[in-house]
């Protein structure tokens, strides 16, 4: 190949790479939004009953879960078929579904109608978390997957801030309804934006046997496909004894480490939801006003970005089970350490530390999940990940409500999380290697006379892995 080619090549690689990225962290900081901006308003619900009717604590926590057990039917739906029907159209879907019921839960005027349209919403912002994950790994060059994953999944603290500095502008969240509009805007920006630039991924095509398809592909976005495309000139889907989806899961080779996985998303999510949903109320149990109680929340995401991707950049060099474990104990440790009378700067820096350990943690376990499986099971992982790890999220707000309605002390409920995040350090050391067919798939794509791009990193060169590689080639996570 020439320079030119060469670096033509090599350009629309980054181009496409660089969209995908974008892309995915606009749509997830929706979905971080939608995650805050509930816990920014819900004291002004309480506290006013003629804005959807009278919410106590108890009922305001189950009201909080009727979102989340919608991004469990979200995730665990767009799971079933995302392996089938492909990432893009799946992210299309989800964002015009968010945008929708985000507007018409702006609309509300009673509890049912609002709980309704948060479970309608939660559905759009479940398959965002289940796809993001899949398409981003598919794209993102091996070894530099976890930071990539981390980028993207860092726009879910992205926009737990941008929901906190709206709220603090919008008379602290008591004028709650502009807040949720906001959330249509991915269906008059977003949406035209990813339908313009959003691929298919090349490696789910050429898995489900499109080899045309995903060479053409692979050719107009520079993407390398690692597998055998060709064998004797007729177009084979790769590793047919393979299954897809959910069933995939269910083999030996991935059932332990798929229910391992799915307790790592219980413990985060469960931290995440129940800190950002019941933070500012605990926090004024303890004499701090709104807009102290909002900075809190603030303070909370906004160290879980730039925890998570410092964290992720790690991970990539020496694996992700430690560094997760340890991000866990030390959302122990800040959570235990918010029970003292300590000076407001201290205070901050211990929320601080809670965010990298709590919302900071499970962008590491989505990049840990985005990578631990196959192409023909990815999206299926990642699903079961953010689904049943939703579980998690639904029993931290109601929990959270309980405890308070039944007078337990904000202390109390630091205590409680403390202990579910030991958990998650326990149940992540658990997590076995995984184990597969090791091969040379760029020897064998060579052989097979497979049109395999040239002029970028090869596929012995960029796939190459430090403990063998999985059953399509991918390199295999460096878990130890």
């Amino acid at each position: 190949m020439s320079s030119s080619a060469h670096t033509a090549l090599g350009q629309r690689q980054r181009s496409t790479l660089a969209w995908v990225v974008a892309l995915g962290t606009a749509a997830l900081t929706f979905d971080g939004y939608d995650l805050v901006v509930y816990g920014t308003v819900v004291s002004g619900l309480m506290r006013d009953p003629a804005q959807i009717g009278h919410l106590d604590p108890a009922t305001a926590g189950v009201l909080g879960s009727y979102a989340l057990i919608g991004v469990m039917v979200g995730a665990l739906a767009s799971g079933a078929i995302g392996d089938f029907v492909g990432r893009r159209k799946v992210m299309l879907t989800a964002l015009a579904w968010f945008s929708v019921g985000m507007g018409a839960t702006a609309l509300s005027t009673d509890l049912v109608a609002f709980g309704a349209f948060r479970f309608f919403t939660g559905i759009g912002v479940g398959s965002l978390v289940a796809t993001a994950g899949a398409i981003v790994a598919e794209f993102a060059p091996p070894r530099r997957r976890n930071f990539y994953n981390a980028i993207v999944y860092s726009g879910v603290p992205a926009g737990g801030v941008l929901a906190s500095l709206l709220a603090l502008a919008f008379a602290n969240g008591a004028d709650w309804r502009p807040l949720f509009w906001v959330g249509v805007a991915p269906l008059v920006v977003l949406l035209p934006l990813a339908a313009a630039k959003l691929p298919e991924s090349p490696m789910w095509l050429l898995a489900r046997g499109r080899t045309s398809e995903a060479e053409a592909l692979s050719r107009r976005t520079g993407v390398v496909l690692t597998q055998p495309a060709r064998v004797s000139g007729e177009s084979v889907p790769a590793h047919d004894d393979e299954r897809s989806g959910f069933a995939g899961l269910a083999t030996r080779r991935f059932a332990l480490p798929t229910a391992l996985l799915g307790l790592m998303s219980f413990a985060g999510l469960l931290l995440t939801y129940g800190l950002n949903t019941w933070l500012p109320e605990i926090m004024g149990q303890y004499g701090f006003g709104k807009a102290y109680s909002l900075t809190f929340l603030l303070v909370l995401n906004a160290s879980a970005i730039v925890g998570g991707l410092v964290a992720s950049a790690t991970v990539d060099r020496t694996g992700p089970k430690r560094i997760i474990a340890g991000t866990f104990a030390l959302a122990a440790l800040a959570l235990i350490l918010l029970t003292f009378d300590m000076p407001f700067g201290v205070l901050l820096t211990a929320v601080g530390i809670a965010g990298i350990g709590t919302i900071g943690t499970q962008v590491l376990v989505y990049g840990f999940v985005s990578n631990f499986y196959t192409t023909r099971t990815r999206a299926a992982g990642v699903a079961w990940c953010a689904g049943f790890g939703r579980l998690g999220g639904i029993l931290g707000p109601i929990a959270g409500g309980l405890l308070l309605s039944a007078g337990v002390t904000g202390q109390t409920a630091f205590y409680l999380f403390a202990v579910v995040a030991l958990l998650g350090a326990v149940v992540t050391a658990l997590v076995p290697h995984p184990r597969g067919r090791a091969h040379d798939d760029a020897a064998a794509a060579s052989a097979s006379g497979a049109n395999v791009p040239t002029g970028v990193p090869s596929a012995e060169e960029e796939a190459a892995p430090v403990e063998g590689t999985l059953p399509d080639g991918e390199p295999e996570p460096a878990v130890r």
